[in-house]
């Protein structure tokens, strides 16, 4: 089994920095260098969660079908990762910095034996 680590690994902590550069100046081209407080980054958040939630209540309805659904969840998920980057640099954090706190954070949790 191959063990990619992105904290530990400089050449894939390199490639992640560049995907996520390039994230983050398309997310600028297509919305400006409008910078977001927390405030107004939650509400966004918040909204996207709904989206996703709206797709996943609309399929179990069955108001829409597997292929369309698949389609408007990617969509959905999408939006919350490119967002995301984009308000990690409007709140003036390193979007790697927080990725090594979220890994750390999960393997932690992973390796506790608590239920999730």
């Amino acid at each position: 089994m191959m063990i990619i680590d992105m904290r530990m690994h400089p050449e894939i902590r390199s490639q992640v920095k560049s995907g996520v550069s390039a994230l983050l100046v398309q997310s600028r081209q297509i919305w400006g260098d409008t910078r977001h407080n927390l405030p107004d980054i939650i509400v966004r958040l918040m909204v996207g969660v709904g989206d996703i939630a709206r797709t996943a209540r609309d399929y179990v309805g069955r108001h829409i079908k597997g292929d369309e659904w698949d389609e408007d969840l990617k969509k959905e998920l999408g939006n919350v990762i490119l967002s995301t980057i984009r308000w990690t640099d409007d709140l003036g954090f390193d979007v790697l910095e927080c990725l090594d706190l979220a890994i750390n954070a999960q393997e932690k949790f992973a390796n506790s034996g608590r239920p999730r």
